[in-house]
């Protein structure tokens, strides 16, 4: 079994910041990608952000220049500094990864958290 569990959601007033947490457990043997998705009421579930086990990043075109997407290989973690935050930038915020399980080397799974709500408002 893997889980994510993120962190670090609440509410902000436009301009300010937060920073959220992914920690992933479990049977992993190894984790590939990892990124960050966000899904705003009656709209679909889009990328913010993601990241290679080498540390290279990729970003939406919405987010650059205002969110930054890391990693801690050693601890499992992904986060995602979130500054200048503006009211479109409210939603539910999901951690994704691809693992590769100890109990089954031969394939990679999508894992997905249970999500965490980002308001900006003032």
């Amino acid at each position: 079994q893997v889980q994510l569990v993120e962190s670090g959601g609440g509410l902000v007033q436009p301009g300010g910041s937060l920073r959220l947490s992914c920690a992933a457990s479990g049977d992993i043997g190894s984790i590939y990608v990892m990124g960050w998705y966000r899904q705003a009421p009656g709209q679909q579930r889009d990328l913010v952000a993601i990241i290679t086990s080498g540390g290279r990043p990729n970003y939406a075109d919405s987010v650059k220049g205002r969110f930054t997407i890391s990693r801690d290989n050693a601890k499992n973690m992904v986060y995602l500094q979130m500054n200048s935050l503006k009211p479109e930038d409210t939603a539910v915020y999901y951690c994704n990864a691809e693992i590769q399980r100890l109990a089954q080397p031969w394939r990679r799974n999508n894992y997905w958290g249970q999500g965490t709500q980002v308001t900006v408002s003032s």
